[in-house]
């Protein structure tokens, strides 16, 4: 570092403090520990809740906040291996493999508790707990970490370059300011996402009350007017609808199949959104000569991806041309409502996913499609419970993008309450 160390300090800083920032390390504001050597654990240590202690990892970890919807669980003898690494309220948790640089926040008792081998426990913290995570989470380090990912043929971080990571740090009122200031909104951020999982909650319950169960013909609830409508019908995919499979030229990779400035929207899989829309954009578009050989939606098609990630729906809000691992429905006998119907397949693949090993489909053709039974109702009846749940859905999306403009909010005073080091 060189002399503009001396006059280094935030863009945005509380009125009240004048003092300098002075550099420091990770290492010298903490200890850091992780499972080492003999001490690491294999499957077979891993046991079932209530005889064991929580074990965490990197899916403990979204957004940068401690997650425990999944939990796993390692035996009391391991856990006593390591006492070095016994997770208190207090510490922090930072990915060095997986997902590289995810970090959450011990902040509140959750019981006997550890970590795996992907990660490291940060403790003994002399600066502002707060403070310090949101160092470690904030946009300098983060980067590096996205940088040494990258240029590594083994994506990890050692220990010692966690230790190593420089940053500024102020007086104690300074760190523990800032840390309020950004727990404050961290603590709307969760209220916020709070209410959004109500909303998907409450969606899932509707889900199920508004379709019939299996093997039913009609659902829990329905709509006063249809009331006395009678049984749904029932059908197959195959008998309600007409569907094929997208097309590409192969190999994929091949340049000339590609035109990105000038060239056609190209849906893959990866473009498919998860509120039953593509997104804005696809991720590439492809020449007129790839198209040649490639099949031609037009807007308003019903899609659903069948490779990766199986099961997304969408309306297609635009004219593009579809990958050979998407289904689309070319054509209904029977009188159907699109949106209902995009619902329908969501359920049908949801339903699927319960039934399949660890919530994954690994695989689905055509000919397994094409024999999904459904019910169907009255057209009219169709549109209410489509208009119904797309109410709840925009709602839903609103909320979202709430969040997303909460979060970032939440990195541009990230950016602005820490000295930018890397103009240092």
């Amino acid at each position: 570092m060189n002399n503009k160390e001396e006059n280094i300090v935030p863009q945005l800083r509380f009125p009240e403090f004048k003092d300098e920032w002075k550099p420091s390390t990770i290492e010298e504001n903490c200890n850091l520990k992780g499972r080492i050597g003999y001490r690491g654990y294999t499957k077979s240590d891993l046991v079932a809740k209530g005889e064991g202690v929580l074990v965490l990892g990197g899916k403990h970890i979204q957004n940068h906040r401690l997650d425990l919807s999944d939990p796993t669980f390692l035996s009391w003898e391991k856990y006593y291996e390591s006492p070095e690494i016994m997770v208190k309220e207090g510490h922090v948790i930072f990915s060095q493999r997986g997902s590289l640089g995810d970090c959450a926040l011990i902040d509140k008792e959750i019981g006997e508790a550890t970590i795996n081998p992907s990660m490291v426990l940060i403790k003994d913290i002399t600066s502002d707990t707060k403070f310090l995570y949101y160092v470690l989470t904030g946009n300098y380090i983060q980067n590096e970490v996205k940088r040494i990912s990258t240029s590594a043929a083994v994506p990890m971080l050692s220990q010692k370059q966690i230790k190593d990571f420089p940053f500024f740090k102020p007086s104690l009122k300074e760190q523990q300011k800032i840390a309020n200031c950004l727990s404050s909104l961290d603590d709307v951020i969760t209220a916020e996402t709070e209410k959004l999982e109500l909303l998907q909650a409450h969606k899932k319950g509707l889900l199920q009350q508004l379709f019939p169960q299996e093997g039913e013909t009609q659902p829990k609830y329905r709509f006063p007017e249809f009331k006395n409508d009678g049984d749904w019908e029932g059908t197959t995919l195959g008998e309600l609808s007409k569907f094929r499979r997208g097309s590409f030229p192969q190999p994929y990779g091949l340049p000339e199949w590609y035109d990105d400035i000038n060239g056609m929207p190209f849906i893959q899989v990866y473009d498919v959104d998860t509120n039953l829309k593509i997104k804005p954009t696809t991720k590439r578009k492809i020449s007129q000569l790839a198209a040649e050989q490639s099949v031609f939606i037009e807007k308003g098609t019903v899609i659903i991806t069948i490779q990766g990630s199986i099961g997304r729906v969408a309306i297609t809000q635009y004219d593009a041309y579809i990958d050979r691992t998407l289904l689309l429905f070319e054509e209904f006998y029977k009188p159907i409502d699109k949106l209902f119907f995009a619902y329908v397949i969501q359920l049908l693949f949801e339903i699927e996913k319960e039934k399949a090993p660890g919530g994954i489909i690994k695989t689905i053709t055509k000919e397994v499609l094409t024999s999904f039974n459904i019910n169907i109702p009255d057209i009219l009846e169709q549109q209410k419970i489509a208009n119904c749940l797309s109410s709840i859905d925009e709602t839903i999306e609103a909320q979202t993008q709430k969040i997303e403009s909460l979060q970032n909010h939440k990195k541009g005073l990230l950016q602005q309450l820490f000295p930018n080091i890397s103009d240092v």
